[in-house]
């Protein structure tokens, strides 16, 4: 992690970058969507956030890596009049999954998906 002493410190549980020497293996996921195996998906922003989390969490194992080797994070957020608890229950799962464990983290607010149903997305990087 890195942290600049001429810099204020993150606004939130993340870091204002990472850096990774002698990686032997990277992934990058594409942006994750709230689909469960069923193909539904569910009707909070918290749910959703859990189920996107649940499928980075699965990617990972499948790579024999888990939340502690994730370097960089992109969350994107449909813009809606709930933004604010919204957010709020994107970053409290985000830090659930993460733990002590701090990431470079960007949030990004847009005016939608690809489908409607999608309230959010995530696309991560991780690397060992």
């Amino acid at each position: 992690e890195i942290q600049p002493d001429h810099m204020a410190p993150p606004a939130a549980n993340y870091a204002h970058a990472v850096k990774v020497d002698g990686a032997t293996s990277l992934v990058f996921t594409s942006g994750v969507v709230p689909t469960m195996p069923d193909g539904t998906v569910p009707a909070t922003m918290e749910g959703q956030a859990r189920v996107v989390w649940a499928n980075l969490l699965e990617i990972l194992r499948s790579a024999e890596m888990n939340a502690t080797h994730v370097v960089s994070i992109t969350t994107y957020v449909v813009a809606s009049p709930t933004l604010t608890a919204d957010l709020a229950s994107v970053m409290a799962v985000r830090d659930e999954v993460m733990g002590a464990h701090r990431a470079a983290s960007t949030l990004v607010t847009v005016p939608a998906l690809a489908r409607a149903e999608w309230l959010m997305e995530i696309s991560l990087v991780a690397a060992r």
